[in-house]
């Protein structure tokens, strides 16, 4: 699957790793999904629970929080020998900065819709 890349052992492991964890994040969402389904909680069909808008975003905010802490706590984690791959670990930052860029992007979509609608005139 990343036999294009080139000679960079580097960049071929860091996409791997990448490749790794979002197979295992899908899998994870698909077992809930599965779990949710068998729990009786939803039917094949039937569409799930409506959450509020902001019970949504208060979720995102503390998955958001959560990976940044966890990057927090890396440094540490590497020299006390707990992280086994240098690669791994550069995956996590990437993921925590996209993560924290895109939370931004919809706070700054959020502020622009909420200027927009006071700029309206009743």
């Amino acid at each position: 699957m990343v036999d294009g890349i080139g000679s960079s052992s580097f960049a071929r492991a860091a996409i791997e790793a990448a490749l790794r964890t979002q197979t295992e994040s899908a899998k994870r969402i698909d077992s809930e999904v599965a779990n949710s389904l068998a729990s009786g909680g939803l039917e094949v069909g039937q569409a799930p629970k409506s959450t509020s808008f902001g019970d949504s975003l208060s979720q995102g905010l503390r998955e958001v929080n959560g990976s940044i802490n966890r990057v927090d706590e890396l440094p540490a984690d590497m020299v006390a020998g707990k992280v086994g791959d240098f690669h791994e670990l550069a995956v996590q930052i990437k993921q925590a900065e996209l993560s924290f860029k895109f939370a931004m992007e919809v706070r700054n979509k959020l502020i622009d819709a909420y200027r927009e609608t006071m700029r309206m005139s009743v």
